[in-house]
């Protein structure tokens, strides 16, 4: 039986707290991930928390979404403004404050509390129109999972990945690559007949 996605979704977010606790403090200006630096990143990967607590207070009146497969798809082909992206990873950096690492922890105790005292059924208002916690959930733990393994890559600490947060990214992405219509692609590349293109991405 699957893992309960509030279970893991919590192991996920102690992974971050791991990752960025283990980052030296003379590491947040160097270069993180594209534009951003080591402390935007952490930033952008904290409102994987943070976008649960906002989501749930605000709540939704319909389910328009039914799977975290059918969410990337939606954010995937919707006008994603790169820039406002870039934008808000640096705002939630520079909210984090001068400790991140106490910051994002705090942060991830509350949000990880709001999610054991919730059912799943709830309707939360995401970027991709309604979808119950439960559904939505699966797709932060997917972002905290690849922004930490970013995170460890710009600044060479090592943490290893909670095995159900991990298993449970890699079956969304390969379902991601399925609703995007590009499975053929992504199965020839896992089974190293064609590499996938150098820019191919299934999030914007």
């Amino acid at each position: 039986m699957a893992d309960d996605p509030g279970n893991v979704f919590g192991d996920a977010a102690r992974f971050l707290v791991d990752v960025v606790t283990a980052i030296n403090d003379d590491a947040w200006e160097r270069p993180g991930l594209g534009a951003w630096t080591v402390r935007d990143l952490a930033g952008h990967a904290s409102r994987a928390l943070l976008t649960v607590e906002t989501y749930l207070h605000r709540g939704a009146e319909q389910e328009d979404v039914t799977s975290p497969e059918a969410y990337f798809a939606v954010v995937k082909k919707g006008a994603v403004d790169p820039s406002a992206i870039a934008q808000r990873g640096r705002e939630a950096g520079a909210a984090l404050g001068p400790d991140l690492a106490t910051a994002v922890g705090e942060i991830a105790e509350r949000v990880t509390g709001l999610v054991r005292e919730a059912t799943g059924d709830e309707l939360v208002a995401t970027a991709a129109g309604g979808m119950r916690l439960r559904t939505y959930l699966p797709t932060r733990t997917f972002e905290l999972v690849v922004h930490g393994l970013d995170l460890e890559r710009a600044t060479g600490v090592s943490v290893p990945v909670p095995a159900n947060a991990l298993d449970a990214s890699v079956l969304l992405a390969v379902g991601v690559a399925g609703e995007l219509g590009t499975g053929i692609e992504v199965l020839q590349a896992l089974t190293g007949r064609v590499p996938l293109s150098a820019t191919y991405s299934i999030t914007p």
